[in-house]
């Protein structure tokens, strides 16, 4: 069986990444295959699996709009007869709507939309058609002149990343990491549920937020008593309860217990961030800090500027960056996101 993910193509490698880091660490037996920019479907997939892995997926993926399981695949000349050939009573309860998406195909959405549901309705008794609220989407999309029908078991909650932006948190601060960014970099550290997520510079919360949501376990610190507080107030507005806050220097950390991950977005190049230094000798610092305090086999994601060569400072401390991927911010500043194995020494 498989799965179809739409996802954002607001960057080129992103979403591809934390896909394929979920897959990772949540032991998903399945291929990948990328169709174009935005479309990927999961392959080989157990009857048995699907449902618990769509679960997966759906809690967890920022950079994915829409998963869809797939019923059947079909051309732009044989959609009709493939169409009538599914037995739809399998797969819509009551009401459903028809929703095409196209990628790099010239057929008429609203066509397709309005032939497929009268089709679908031709096939069924006891339906209807619901625009605003169905209890049943399918899914078509169109890639040239390939067409994979699909239909939506779970829905992601979409709307979690925009009501959760900086601004609409109880405690704002300039400068803070938008939702989805955060939730992504949380999956690239390879992190699971009910493990232990660190971030020594949490500054509003926004990636222990994620971590939570997913069901981590999660720790912040911070070198400012505001945002130490603050972190506690969001992460309370969100449900997450499962958390500690410190207000301490980062070179001071000493862990309860090992954590799983790190993942964090340093203030760049700021003294005051570790107090009295600042430069490349904050990354390094926090390398040697954070090094005693992770699992063997832990992952730390971080945010860093382009003009930071984290190579070095990470062979020197006992790290192994795996990935990075590049933002560009605006025209003087590229934010370099890093996957970051630990190694044993």
């Amino acid at each position: 069986m498989e799965l179809l993910c739409i996802q954002s193509q607001e960057h080129p490698q992103l979403p591809q990444a934390e896909l394929k880091a979920v897959i990772e660490c949540e032991n998903i037996n399945a291929d990948i295959e990328k169709i174009t920019e935005g479309l990927v479907i999961l392959k080989n997939i157990s009857k048995d699996n699907l449902l618990h892995y769509y679960e997966i997926l759906t809690k967890r993926l920022g950079y994915t709009h829409e998963i869809h399981e797939i019923i059947t695949k079909s051309s732009t000349d044989n959609l009709e007869e493939d169409l009538l050939a599914i037995d739809w009573s399998k797969y819509i309860d009551e009401t459903f709507a028809v929703r095409v998406k196209r990628f790099h195909s010239e057929i008429d959405t609203v066509e397709t939309e309005r032939l497929a549901g009268f089709l679908i309705l031709s096939q069924c008794d006891n339906i209807k058609v619901n625009l605003t609220k169905p209890k049943s989407l399918v899914r078509i999309v169109a890639f040239h002149n390939e067409i994979y029908v699909a239909i939506e078991r779970i829905k992601l909650n979409k709307r979690h990343f925009e009501d959760s932006k900086p601004h609409k948190r109880p405690f704002f601060y300039p400068g803070s990491m938008n939702p989805k960014l955060a939730r992504c970099m949380v999956n690239l550290s390879r992190i699971k549920e009910g493990e232990l997520l660190l971030d020594p510079f949490c500054g509003t919360g926004g990636i222990l937020i994620e971590a939570g949501l997913i069901g981590c376990k999660v720790v912040g610190s911070d070198v400012y008593w505001k945002m130490k507080n603050g972190t506690a107030i969001n992460l309370e507005h969100y449900g997450i309860t499962d958390f500690r806050t410190f207000k301490l220097d980062v070179r001071e950390l000493k862990m309860y217990e090992k954590v799983s991950s790190v993942v964090t977005d340093p203030p760049y190049g700021i003294s005051t961030s570790t107090g009295d230094i600042e430069g490349n000798d904050i990354f390094k610092e926090f390398f040697y800090s954070i090094y005693d305090n992770m699992k063997d086999d832990a992952y730390l994601c971080m945010a860093s500027p382009h003009y930071v060569n984290l190579k070095p400072i990470a062979d020197e401390v006992g790290f192994e960056i795996v990935e990075q991927y590049g933002i560009k911010m605006h025209r003087s500043l590229t934010r370099i996101i890093s996957v970051i194995r630990k190694k044993l020494k």
